[in-house]
């Protein structure tokens, strides 16, 4: 058992201890605290709080909120009056309750008893203040937050302008492991430009909780975006790796400030998990294919579509009605447009369209700046594959013929030392044939299939990357519309799937 697990046990028993002799202070059996929901009951009734709290007690996420309330509310019951001490008293409930409780010093006295304390209005949103940023620090870290889509790669599952909420309990939280940082800032401070938002003084080894449900083809998940270990600061949405094959690591350095990042503070990236550990993937011309298998592709998929008129320009009427986004011309006449199959035949029926033919590159035609980036491996976007997902516990041979697809999760990932010799690879030092993997991996493709950088581009997402499953979107706004015409209300509030 982790040493996470084993800790977590020990702060929920000790929160538990707290508890039943606090119970005994006020007056009632202390083994009440063991009993569950019945304790929220006595709880209430020991800090003098009407029973419809009950209701928030049992709401999901609310309840966090709630149960911190109530840890303040207890303490004030031990004249635990000062910031300091409530401050503690929520970031530290399992140390704090059993204090209270097995002191001998600390005596209860019903909330009914208690002389108002009077507080100035500092004071007052002090308090406020500092405990919404405790309680929301919490639920961000450990159950769920929320993000915003910037970029049209998921269209039209997922729109730019689209603001949901990432549940980190569906596959298990995972420990912070840069735990160090400003509340509510990801890896840059506000009104900065690149100064962190954290610090390295502590890293914790990377650990996942039990979660809900296992990731399965087709989530749509969140991410820290793989190759985000090194950035070059000033162009934060390329490639560092990409920008090294094309300009050089020297010109990279010398032209760019260029930073590392641990692994919980690299960009986080929505995509759809379209292969699990031990899948085998490919594509081909355009589809996905598990297992040999064709996966379902979700409702509203696009493609690019090459779409060439009889001279009359396509018109924004035409795209609205269609809900047609992302698109350019490339050349007279010519348009492509990124739509899914169903909204391309109804295109393909309007009066000035003379074709509307599907844009796939051929089978053999290698891109460069396709993962593995290797010559043994001519894929591209529509065609590529086949290759296999590893799982934790599975071993792959190793040679000179696929080591391209498995170096990166060797090296950084894994944290192994890998030297090639000329056709012989070395392993911490000893020649290996062999590789059993630490992780599990998956495979993440945007909606938006011919518009979205994913694993096409830079491969595997180690199973340490995985930040959560995204549920929600409780509000749609259009970035290219007026103020009072943004909400999209027919895609607000809707289940992501």
């Amino acid at each position: 058992m982790s040493i996470y697990m084993i800790l977590t046990i020990l702060f929920f028993l000790a929160s538990v201890a707290g508890l039943w002799r606090i119970f005994e202070k006020a007056g009632y059996k202390g083994w009440y605290a063991i009993i569950p929901l019945f304790n929220f009951y006595i709880w209430l009734k020991v800090i003098n709080k009407p029973l419809w709290w009950f209701i928030f007690v049992i709401l999901p996420f609310i309840n966090i909120f709630t149960l911190l309330l109530m840890v303040v509310e207890t303490l004030k019951c031990f004249h635990k009056n000062g910031l300091g001490e409530q401050a503690l008293g929520v970031l530290f409930p399992f140390i704090y309750l059993p204090y209270l409780g097995f002191s001998n010093r600390e005596a209860y006295m019903h909330p009914s008893k208690i002389p108002p304390i009077k507080k100035s209005a500092a004071r007052e949103w002090a308090d406020a203040i500092i405990f919404a940023v405790i309680a929301a620090t919490i639920i961000r870290t450990f159950f769920i937050e929320a993000y915003t889509i910037p970029t049209s790669s998921m269209e039209k599952s997922l729109l730019v302008g689209d603001y949901l909420f990432v549940s980190k309990i569906s596959y298990g939280t995972r420990v912070p492991m840069t735990p160090i940082a400003f509340p509510f800032a990801h890896h840059t401070l506000p009104l900065t430009q690149y100064t962190k938002s954290y610090t390295e003084w502590i890293q914790l080894p990377y650990y996942r909780y039990p979660g809900l449900r296992s990731i399965s083809n087709n989530d749509v998940v969140v991410f820290n975006y793989p190759e985000g270990d090194t950035v070059a600061l000033e162009l934060q949405n390329q490639s560092y790796y990409n920008l090294v094959r094309e300009l050089g690591r020297e010109t990279v350095w010398q032209n760019y400030q260029v930073v590392s990042r641990p692994v919980d503070k690299r960009e986080n990236y929505i995509k759809r998990c379209v292969g699990i550990p031990g899948d085998t993937l490919e594509i081909v011309n355009g589809e996905i294919f598990v297992n040999g298998k064709r996966l379902p592709a979700p409702p509203g998929v696009q493609h690019n579509y090459q779409v060439i008129t009889d001279g009359t320009p396509l018109t924004q009427r035409l795209l609205d009605r269609h809900d047609i986004t992302d698109w350019g011309q490339a050349g007279p006449n010519i348009y492509v447009l990124a739509m899914s199959p169903e909204v391309a035949e109804k295109i393909s029926q309007a009066r000035s369209i003379k074709e509307v033919q599907q844009m796939i590159r051929p089978a053999g035609r290698r891109e460069r700046h396709i993962f593995p980036q290797h010559d043994n491996f001519p894929w591209n976007e529509d065609n590529f594959g086949p290759v296999f997902i590893p799982a934790s516990g599975l071993t792959v041979p190793i040679n000179m013929e696929n080591i391209a697809l498995y170096q990166r999760i060797i090296e950084v990932y894994e944290g192994n030392d890998l030297e090639i010799n000329g056709s012989d690879i070395y392993i911490n030092g000893q020649v290996a044939g062999a590789y059993t993997f630490e992780m599990d991996y998956y495979w993440m493709v945007g909606d938006n299939r011919n518009n979205s950088a994913d694993s096409r581009y830079w491969g595997y997402v180690p199973e340490d990357h995985i930040v959560g499953r995204a549920m929600f979107v409780w509000l749609s706004l259009d970035p290219n519309k007026t103020f009072l015409n943004r909400i999209r209300f027919d895609k607000t509030f809707r289940v992501i799937r």
